[in-house]
Formats: structure tokens, C-alpha cells, sequence
């Protein structure tokens, strides 16, 4: 019998097996997907269809930079154990350079293989999130436990400098590049705390404001990458170590 796309993709999003082999069971299985679901376990896909169903908490980030261009993505699975070994990295370094190359879509969540890779491993494991990114300058940075990457692309410096300030970002976790770019909104939620806290305090009226200036200036500053003390050289700040190269962006993956 002929089966719907719909019903392809729904079985596939349970099991984490190949759509061919979705359409084969359900048509085995008259379209009824509970049916289906017992026709992949028979045929040694059980795992598979079982693990889907478990949390993802723990994973590896990988990254793949060649000629301009920069892959980065998670990797989730269930156990520390297994986001941790050699084969699981191998595997997100594959599926990293297979989005390098145009394989897969950066942003997919369907990734040819994955499902032997369930069965294999006899976990849940998934592609959460993953990204192309491109530029002249890209400094990449991994964390020893594997579970923060971060991307970040320079216009002008060199690589040692990009990947400098990858490192800064992994380690301080900056929300904007400058002060000017934290939203209004976040902004204005600060403020409310900081006069209610002010009022209890009995700050008088007349000062008020300057102090609130003063709060608004050092929360822009610490949200931004340009403001924040370098990690490697606290006596300096991240915009004075580039001495003129502009970030422009960064990208920060954490598990």
C-alpha cells in the first residue's frame, strides 16, 4: 500500500532510523505506525526505536575550519561515557566535514547513518544544532572536555589572534560584541531591579539617576565581548589586544 510522506517522517522522528527503511515498514505493517515500530524492532532496529525516547544530556561539540570556511555543531547522547570516546568525536568530526562540503545542510537534523550509529552505541544520540559559517579570519576553540566550542571571525589579525579570542570566549561567555548591541529590553529589565533596590537603600532622589547611569555603563560592558578584561592578559582589555581587528562574530556552543 502507498504510505504518506507524513507517516514517514513521523516514524523516522520515533525511531531515528533511514527513511527507506520507515516507508518499508510501514507499508509492511498496513500504515498503523505502533506496527511499524514492531516490524523495525524484529528486523534488529530495536534499539533504535527504544533509544529515540530517552534524554540527551550530554554530547561533544565539533569543528571543522578549511578554506574559509567553518563548520560547527552538537552532538547529544545520553552518557557521559559515550560522548566522551574516540568514536563518538570521530563521528561528529564526519558529520562536520560532510557540512563543510555541502553533504548535509548546516541546520539538519537528518544525517545519513546516524540510526546504525543508535544501534551501535545503544544510545539516543542526535544532531541538536549545527552551522557554516565563513570569513578570511576564523579562530576555532574546543574545550579539553569537548562540551564548549566556540567560532569566532576577525576582519584583519591572524589565526593565533582569532583563536586567542575564541578561547577568551569560551571562558567568559560575553552575550554581545559591544556594549551598544544588549537589547533595550534586558536593559530596561536591569533598570527595575536596580531602582527597587535603590529605593530600599534610600538613595536620595537627586543622585539617583547618575548612579543608575553608572550600573547601566558597567552591565553594557560585562555583557560585551570589546569590554571584558582578556582572560590571558586581565590587564587589558579584549579590544585593546585587537588593537584595531574587528570582530565580526562569534559563535559559542555549550553542553
Amino acid at each position: 500500500m502507498a504510505v504518506s510522506i507524513e507517516d514517514i517522517k513521523t516514524l523516522r522522528d520515533r525511531t531515528g532510523v533511514s527513511m527507506s527503511a520507515c516507508k518499508s515498514a510501514l507499508e509492511e505493517s498496513g500504515g498503523d505506525i505502533e506496527k511499524a515500530i514492531d516490524v523495525l524492532r524484529k528486523k534488529g532496529e530495536a534499539k533504535a526505536a527504544k533509544s529515540s525516547e530517552r534524554s540527551t544530556a550530554e554530547g561533544t561539540v565539533a569543528i571543522v575550519v578549511k578554506d574559509g570556511k567553518c563548520a560547527v555543531l552538537e552532538l547529544l547522547c545520553e552518557t557521559d561515557f559515550v560522548g566522551r570516546s574516540d568514536e563518538f568525536k570521530a563521528m561528529a568530526n564526519d558529520i562536520a566535514g560532510k557540512i563543510l562540503s555541502g553533504e548535509i545542510s548546516p541546520g539538519s537534523t537528518d544525517v545519513p547513518g546516524l540510526s546504525d550509529a543508535v544501534i551501535k552505541l545503544g544510545e539516543n544520540i542526535q544532531l541538536s544544532r549545527s552551522e557554516l559559517l565563513q570569513g578570511s579570519n576564523i579562530g576555532s576553540y574546543i574545550h579539553s572536555n569537548g562540551k564548549i566550542g566556540v567560532v569566532v571571525v576577525l576582519d584583519g589579525g591572524d589565526e593565533e589572534t582569532a583563536k586567542d579570542v575564541a578561547m577568551h570566549v569560551a571562558a567568559t561567555n560575553p552575550a554581545v560584541i559591544s556594549p551598544d548591541e544588549v537589547p533595550q529590553d534586558l536593559v530596561a529589565r536591569e533598570k527595575e531591579i536596580w531602582r527597587d533596590q535603590l529605593a530600599k537603600e534610600g538613595k536620595p532622589a537627586e543622585i539617583v539617576d547618575k548612579i543608575m547611569e553608572g550600573k547601566e555603563r558597567k552591565f553594557r560592558e560585562e555583557s560585551a565581548l570589546l569590554k571584558q578584561s582578556f582572560v590571558k592578559n586581565p590587564e587589558q582589555t579584549i579590544e585593546q589586544f585587537l588593537n584595531g581587528v574587528k570582530v565580526l562574530s562569534f559563535t559559542r556552543y555549550s553542553i
